[in-house]
């Protein structure tokens, strides 16, 4: 991360961006405006990814803010550009996400700071280990003269691809639900023990997971994962006594991913009692869902339009940290197609015309922002 940042830098100190670091690991950089002291426009995205993830996610919309920049060729506007790549958007090390883009809005907050990573190291003590000082992330907060977020990324899906459009204004994001579920049984011997007679963590937690997909299948645009098991003893000569689990639910409705949630925990509930088992929950996180912000979305589709593409709205099924920063300033996201609509995966790819078609997109809303009086009404939330 320090040699990302050390790019990202060099890329934008020509440019004449003022370039930081937060202390919650975000980079910022500052473009100025035609006069000091004006209100910026953030744009961004995260720089961090997945184990064993493709080139595209998060980083594309990094980017494509830095050639944004590029190509106003020193040309200076109304508002003030700062271009954030945020830190820690995945939740992969501590399991909690968007821990970057938590900070500009003020809920990195000592719960926070305190979540452990498996080696037992926390938030706050990572932080100090990369060189920061955790005590300064307040610092982080976006500014009360803050007009908005809009952030370029892979859609990480195929609708795009299968409608033949390269771009998309995201009218909302779905709200997540993230669980542990622990199934425990009885550990025995598999050779001895009959069939009848067992009580099968992990034939109780199969089960169940034929039921998640069950549900969301029925369920129009529900989305349910079990994607991660690990059992105990872990044995291939033991009936396992524990399986955990993990549950993804999301939805762009919240009453109906909370329903789904209910009803699967429920179902866990009434199945493990038949086995002989119990099972246990535990929430990881519970995220509403987010809509993007209504005037954004119109100037997208008509920056869209100027590009000679025909506008399309949609949902996108994966969180963002336009989700966060919505909490307090107007926020929206633009998607590139993604081929064959693999992401998290080293396949993962963009079109060259589509990323020249974005780019063109983004002066177009820049300069449509510029000249927007109702822009400069924008309050930010905070």
């Amino acid at each position: 991360m320090h040699e990302g940042h050390q790019e990202i830098a060099r890329w934008m100190e020509p440019l004449g961006a003022q370039v930081r670091i937060d202390a919650a690991g975000n980079s910022r950089a500052v473009y100025p405006a035609e006069q000091p002291n004006a209100p910026r426009l953030l744009i961004g995205s995260h720089l961090d990814t997945v184990p064993n993830a493709g080139a595209y996610d998060g980083i594309l919309g990094v980017v494509l803010a830095v050639a944004l920049l590029e190509e106003l060729r020193g040309r200076r506007l109304p508002f003030a550009i700062e271009v954030v790549g945020f830190s820690e958007e995945e939740g992969v090390r501590f399991g909690t996400p968007f821990i970057g883009s938590r900070a500009l809005v003020g809920r990195l907050d000592e719960e926070l700071l305190g979540v452990q990573d498996a080696r037992g190291i926390s938030v706050r003590e990572a932080i100090k280990e990369f060189g920061l000082n955790p005590a300064e992330v307040s610092q982080a907060e976006v500014q009360s003269d803050t007009l908005g977020y809009f952030e370029f990324h892979i859609e990480q899906g195929p609708i795009l691809e299968k409608l033949n459009l390269p771009l998309a204004a995201v009218e909302g994001i779905a709200g997540q639900s993230r669980l542990e579920l622990v199934f425990l049984g009885r550990t025995n011997h598999a050779g001895t023990t009959p069939m009848h007679l067992r009580c099968d963590a992990i034939a109780g937690a199969a089960e169940w997971i034929g039921v998640v997909e069950r549900l969301a299948m029925e369920t129009s645009g529900l989305v349910a994962t079990v994607g991660k098991i690990e059992a105990k003893p872990g044995a291939a000569n033991v009936i396992a006594g524990e399986a955990r689990l993990t549950l993804d639910v999301r939805h762009i409705s919240d009453e109906i991913r909370v329903q789904a949630v209910e009803d699967l925990i429920r179902q866990a509930n009434g199945l493990a009692a038949r086995r002989g088992l119990t099972v246990r929950e535990s929430p990881l996180l519970n995220q509403p869902a987010v809509a993007m912000d209504p005037f954004f979305i119109g100037q997208i589709e008509q920056a869209i339009v100027q590009t000679g593409c025909k506008p399309h709205r949609m949902v996108s099924g994966a969180g963002h940290d336009a989700m966060i920063l919505a909490e307090k300033v107007p926020s929206a996201m633009i998607f590139l197609r993604t081929p064959g609509g693999i992401s998290h995966d080293p396949a993962e790819s963009v079109l060259q015309d589509d990323v020249e078609k974005a780019i063109a997109c983004g002066l177009h809303l820049l300069d449509r922002l510029a000249s927007s009086p109702d822009f400069y009404k924008r309050t930010n939330r905070a």
